[in-house]
């Protein structure tokens, strides 16, 4: 048994290095295929960035009327940290809003005559609550309208921000439903232009085979030497593309900076490269022991 794993080993190597023209073009279409996949992995990175980003842009506020104590503003604090639906709850003072008005309105003379004219802060304490999915901000505002809660709460601006929450959830699924979308059309391409060229590789070599079946050789003795070429090609793909992508991802990610600021290319993959490489590895190595199988005996009827 061993000494038969043996010669399907060498054989596979053999094939491998005597048919150079069959190889390399197996070899160029699976670092192609693998760079396809690699780019999917980083659209999946890229968009779930860019739907976290749109989510933490968003919060609703609750206003705390300027009779509600500091211990009443504790508690209401504590409850809604403690909703599953709210990853974060921010304490903004009357006079941390008023300097962020301030801020926001420096340019427009009219609001600050305005502000001079009242001569006092017009505006009121908040807690400004983040949730974990866009979805989750109608439950937030039902809580907040609880009866008992209306003696320390002057209103929440959930009803005004309400649409730009929703058309954001439809962006947010639209951005999933296009990238899924995207991934299963790609990848379905990739495994077609894999096995067909795995096909031809075959074909090329049916007279070997018939030989092979005439001098009594088992089905699995002439299949080994081409699902050890399929695995020898998977390795040298997963090499080759990921040190290709090591230099890529470096010059890619600077340019990607002006269009998604925060997203570091190069970081994703050097953080993700065992995953990437494993990824890689399983394509390479299971397209190629699948496709060898298949066509094997679907083309050849061994």
């Amino acid at each position: 048994m061993y000494i038969a794993f043996q010669r399907v080993m060498r054989s596979g190597w053999e094939k491998f290095v005597r048919d150079k023209s069959s190889s390399s073009a197996a070899l160029f279409v699976m670092v192609i295929v693998m760079s396809v996949a690699t780019m999917l992995f980083f659209l999946q990175g890229a968009s779930s960035f860019m739907i976290v980003s749109l989510e933490e842009s968003v919060d609703i506020s609750t206003y705390l009327k300027n009779t509600a104590t500091q211990e009443e503003i504790t508690l209401l604090k504590e409850e809604l940290e403690s909703l599953p639906e709210v990853r974060e709850v921010t304490y903004v003072l009357r006079e941390e809003a008023l300097e962020s008005f301030v801020e926001l309105h420096k340019e427009d003379e009219v609001i600050l005559e305005s502000l001079e004219i009242v001569g006092q802060n017009p505006l009121l304490a908040s807690l400004n609550i983040k949730a974990f999915s866009v979805n989750q901000y109608i439950a937030i505002s039902e809580f907040l309208q609880n009866k008992s809660l209306a003696s320390i709460i002057s209103g929440v601006d959930y009803f005004d921000r309400a649409p730009v929450i929703n058309r954001l959830s439809t962006l947010t699924a639209g951005i999933q439903n296009a990238v899924f979308l995207i991934t299963l059309f790609a990848g379905l391409i990739a495994i077609l232009v894999v096995f067909n060229t795995i096909r031809l590789t075959i074909y090329s070599s049916r007279d070997e085979i018939e030989i092979m079946r005439l001098v009594g050789a088992s089905n699995w003795f002439i299949r080994g030497p081409f699902i050890i070429q399929g695995v020898i090609v998977g390795v040298l793909a997963t090499l080759i593309t990921t040190l290709v992508f090591f230099p890529l991802t470096l010059f890619v990610g600077i340019k990607l900076q002006a269009f998604a600021p925060g997203f570091e290319l190069f970081s994703y993959f050097a953080n993700n490269l065992f995953l990437i490489v494993s990824l890689q590895l399983l394509t390479g190595i299971g397209l190629g022991v699948v496709s060898s199988l298949l066509a094997l005996r679907r083309y050849l009827k061994v």
